[in-house]
């Protein structure tokens, strides 16, 4: 803990009840590339979770503040979010392991995905109901309003400690709920300063509480909670299941698993192509739910595209976070870094070939290509999680497209093609949530809708149409 930056603060607390509570246990929070003991963190007790929750739901009862007020308690986090920037790049390169760019890209989003909650709590209505279809109804009036569920959870992963909090957090104040953020045990740093930080620019303490904890233990506590009407999940599809089978009838948002594919068409900018998927394979170590995994390239220019792609990825230096330098910092965990060099040795030794990278030291891969993966392998038929990209050629767009269907996920897809038929033919065969056009699988605007289909989930993320899952719609008629 002496080695961490002195704004990392060397405990953390739980948020109940409007003050910030120890536990009699806690759990040690490492940093990511030291492997060094960086903070000790409460974990939350069960009475701890049941106060939590009940206060929650009182608030929800007496009602949020107006909408205008929720708008400036959202401005004010992203003003005050851009004053401790340095803050939160600190926390986030030590506990999550992002290099220096990819904290910075994490914060200025995280800004954006404030204002835009704040824009969309001003303006969330219903429609009006045409009644003059109906014969004889001609004369009444009706339209919806959507009214705050109550009590929502948010269960957020260690791979975007703040800004996807804020994905969830955000849209649910907006809309007038009372929030219950349960974050990652391994990135629980970020969002204590994300709690601190939102208290500071306005947000009433009986409408966030922030709980500290394993997953089996914590979760468990949080779904036997009756008074929470909204679950509001990202991380694994079997962990999303159990999710989904507790919650029953309670709604829930899931962004789940997923084996992003993109495709390199004969037709496409090659050079355009090769950094951008590059980008996208290697970015966060890897470990974005939407990084390219699967990449199909014609093979009428898979020779002259491959060179190009081992050096836009030989330009990613792997290594210290902290190092301006490094653009892929350490997995989240020297376990998962190891897991990474089995299924690349498991490929190899199937009878892959290994282009370049695969090398790790501690937690750190280096960005590894490799070809001729057996369909068998674990590295094509599971989520990797890690810096490691499998290329396979492909004769027709119909047989890439059908090998980037195979799969049980749906999240998110890419094309890169100067041909608009094709474009089309894939944005329509293509079964993912999203379907990039001359963009890698992993590239995402914060206003846009984002979600899966299949074991990838389903629900959408995106203030505007995540404010409108965490709302119940009523219609209400004006008879003559």
């Amino acid at each position: 803990m002496k080695n961490a930056p002195q704004c990392i603060q060397s405990s953390a607390q739980n948020l109940v009840c409007g003050e910030w509570v120890d536990s009699p246990q806690t759990f040690t929070v490492l940093n990511k590339f030291t492997n060094q003991a960086l903070a000790t963190v409460s974990a939350a007790t069960r009475e701890q979770v049941r106060q939590a929750v009940g206060m929650l739901q009182e608030a929800a009862v007496q009602g949020p503040p107006p909408p205008a007020e929720r708008a400036s308690v959202l401005r004010s986090a992203a003003a005050l979010l851009r004053e401790r920037r340095a803050a939160f790049l600190d926390v986030l390169v030590a506990e999550a392991g992002f290099t220096l760019v990819d904290a910075e890209s994490e914060v200025d989003r995280a800004a954006i995905t404030l204002n835009l909650c704040a824009e969309e709590a001003t303006r969330l209505v219903g429609e009006v109901v045409p009644f003059a279809a109906s014969p004889g109804a001609h004369n009444r009036i009706g339209f919806t309003q959507r009214f705050p569920i109550g009590v929502v959870c948010a269960i957020t992963p260690f791979n975007s400690p703040l800004n996807t909090v804020l994905h969830k957090v955000g849209p649910a104040f907006a809309a007038g709920n009372a929030v219950a953020l349960k974050p990652s045990s391994l990135t629980p740093l970020t969002a204590t300063l994300l709690g601190h930080l939102l208290l500071d620019a306005g947000m009433p303490s009986n409408f966030l509480a922030i709980l500290h904890g394993d997953g089996n233990t914590l979760g468990q506590w949080l779904l036997e909670e009756e008074a929470i009407g909204f679950y509001t999940f990202t991380g694994s599809t079997r962990v999303g299941r159990a999710i989904q089978q507790r919650a029953g009838l309670r709604r829930t948002q899931m962004e789940l698993g997923s084996i992003a594919s993109t495709i390199v068409c004969a037709s496409a900018d090659q050079a355009k192509a090769a950094d951008r998927v590059a980008n996208a394979a290697f970015r966060k170590a890897g470990q974005v739910c939407t990084s390219v995994q699967r990449l199909y390239v014609h093979a009428s220019i898979v020779e002259e595209f491959l060179p190009r792609l081992i050096e836009a990825a030989g330009k990613l230096k792997a290594g210290d976070p902290t190092d301006p330098r490094t653009r892929v910092g350490p997995l989240i965990s020297e376990k998962a870094a190891m897991q990474a060099e089995e299924w690349i040795a498991d490929a190899v030794s199937k009878g892959a070939k290994l282009l370049c990278g695969g090398q790790r030291t501690g937690s750190v891969v280096a960005p590894a290509i490799l070809t001729d993966v057996p369909p068998a392998a674990k590295l094509w038929t599971q989520e990797a999680f890690a810096p490691v990209l499998a290329l396979q050629p492909f004769e027709t767009l119909e047989a890439a497209i059908a090998g980037a269907n195979a799969s049980p996920y749906g999240l998110s897809a890419g094309i890169f093609s100067s041909n608009i038929h094709e474009c089309m033919h894939a944005a329509k065969h293509l079964r993912f949530g999203t379907v990039q056009i001359n963009e890698s699988s992993s590239a995402r605007s914060d206003v846009m809708p984002f979600g899966g289909v299949k074991d990838s989930g389903f629900g959408k993320e995106g203030p505007w149409h995540a404010m409108r899952e965490m709302t119940e719609e009523r219609l209400l008629i004006f008879n003559p």
